[in-house]
């Protein structure tokens, strides 16, 4: 008989709120308050926090003082702070302001590349090599997405074939860490194992961390189904924010707290005070206007 799987003894936790969270989000908020989010989410006993992103305001203006609150935030020592580059010049400003770890980002599809950046994924991944080089040179950890592992809004399936190419690809570029990212929302528990199990036959375990959106209230059966198969970091945002601008109709990130709290319920170590990540989620959500997007956050303020 086979022994049923068992998630990892810790899982790092890689929280995305401050940037994948809010960069979709219609309100706008306040540089303040995003450097405060932050520094709350630093005393939660979080060791990764995404703190911004530094592409083009154009494009993404909810972020546009990325400088700013990189710059007013209290860097705890011990937690790390990533960024999202998508070319040299946003490296440019992001080391500008003392970031120390960026993160990179393309897609499993290629119509999802050419709605998004206009690029197919070859050249995407063509754009990433100055940064790269750059970042070796400067002693800049790289973190690397690969978006819509599970479906695409454009294009419908996406070949798995097509996942491992380009988690692979980063990963041989120099990304210490892959995400992969069901950025719609689509997945559920069979599919998102058997694409992890076919990524994890060509990239190292440790080298992966998977990133779910709950369109269907699947993201947590997605994470076990992960989890079993031995993946230690995942993605995840305080109160559920989030939700993919390309991608209609997608809701949000899989929310921190939840996530938390079934690691928390299996045995797995987080190093996360769940108290406080639910009050930052609750804080959030009332500075959005609405309630929080986490079940577990809604059920300990009731208790």
């Amino acid at each position: 008989m086979n022994q049923p799987a068992t998630p990892p003894a810790s899982v790092r936790i890689v929280e995305v709120g401050p940037r994948d969270g809010l960069q979709n989000e219609k309100t706008h908020i306040a540089t303040a308050d995003k450097i405060a989010l932050i520094d709350r989410l630093s005393a939660t006993g979080l060791r990764s926090i995404e703190a911004t992103s530094f592409v083009s305001p154009k494009w993404v203006p909810q972020l546009a003082d990325a400088a700013e609150v990189f710059a007013g935030i209290a860097r705890r020592p011990g937690v790390h702070y990533p960024v999202l580059v998508p070319n040299e010049q946003g490296y440019e400003r992001a080391r500008a302001v003392g970031v120390e770890e960026i993160a990179v980002f393309t897609a499993a599809s290629e119509a999802f590349n050419r709605k998004n950046i206009n690029a197919s994924i070859d050249e995407s991944l063509a754009r990433f090599a100055p940064v790269m080089a750059r970042a070796k040179a400067d002693g800049v950890a790289v973190r690397g997405y690969v978006s819509t592992v599970l479906g695409c809004p454009y294009q419908g399936a996406v070949p798995v074939a097509d996942v491992v190419r380009v988690a692979r690809a980063l990963f041989d570029m120099g990304c210490y860490e892959i995400s992969l990212g069901d950025t719609i929302g689509v997945g559920t528990p069979g599919k998102a194992r058997a694409m992890f199990k076919a990524v994890a036959a060509e990239v190292p375990l440790a080298a992966l961390a998977v990133h779910f959106h709950d369109t269907y209230g699947q993201a947590l059966a997605n994470i076990l189904a992960c989890l079993e198969e031995g993946v230690a970091v995942v993605d995840s945002a305080v109160s559920g924010t989030g939700g993919c601008p390309y991608a209609k109709g997608a809701s949000g990130n899989v929310a921190s707290e939840d996530v938390v709290y079934m690691l928390h319920g299996l045995g797995v170590s987080t190093g996360v005070d769940m108290d406080a990540l639910a009050d930052t989620g609750r804080w959030l959500a009332a500075l959005l206007g609405r309630e929080t997007g986490s079940k577990v956050g809604k059920a300990l303020a009731a208790a």
